[in-house]
């Protein structure tokens, strides 16, 4: 049971040590939204990660700044994106969205900001367990978190792919509707203006005969 109660508290402290912020936000058209972190220490790693949803072409404007409105990152008309950078400085970090390209379309982002310390966890030793366990124990915690890591990437690249799909074939059925609409007008406007020559050749040849 040692073993077990050894990978519970590490796993715990790793936890402690990350910082995340993960959110859905509506972005109105011409909007500009800004989302804040601040790294108690330098060195820390910070990952940023955003996919758009819903809205328009699926792209949006993207910042990151510094202290010092250092410019870290930045791009333009981009789907989604995955980063991640060390602070190597202790203050304010800003992660800015601009909508300014869209006239009209709102757009719904996912995105997450997490601030991880590199520091490791040791932990103590304890009786009857030697190093070389302990370290093959942390080591396949950190193989766990990893792999857990890489599987909620994965499920957001689906999520956000689903999204995407489902957006497009409303999208698609909507034109479809739109068009049988115009169709169906067409055809009644089609069938009027048969009627009226059909009678205007009638009224005259009844003239003519008189």
């Amino acid at each position: 049971m040692k073993p077990t109660f050894l990978s519970v508290g590490l796993f715990a402290y790793i936890v402690s040590l990350v910082s995340a912020t993960a959110l859905t936000y509506k972005i109105s058209a011409n909007e500009k939204a800004c989302f804040y972190a601040a790294p108690e220490k330098k060195g820390s790693k910070v990952a940023f990660y955003f996919a758009v949803q819903s809205g328009g072409s699926f792209d949006i404007n993207y910042e990151v700044t510094g202290p010092g409105d250092k410019v870290i990152l930045d791009g333009e008309k981009e789907r989604q994106g995955d980063f991640v950078f060390t602070a190597n400085e202790v203050g304010e970090y800003k992660f800015c969205f601009d909508n300014d390209m869209s006239t009209y379309s709102e757009k719904f982002v996912d995105f997450e900001i997490a601030v991880e310390d590199e520091v490791r966890a040791q932990l103590p030793s304890k009786q009857g367990s030697t190093p070389e366990q302990t370290s093959a124990l942390e080591e396949s915690i950190y193989k766990v978190s990893g792999q857990l890591s890489t599987i909620a990437r994965n499920q957001k690249y689906f999520r956000t792919r689903e999204n995407r799909n489902f957006s497009t074939v409303r999208s698609t059925e909507g034109r479809i509707v739109n068009f049988s609409l115009i169709q169906c007008c067409m055809m009644v406007c089609m069938g009027a203006l048969q009627v009226f020559v059909v009678r205007f050749f009638f009224q005259g040849a009844r003239k003519g005969y008189v």
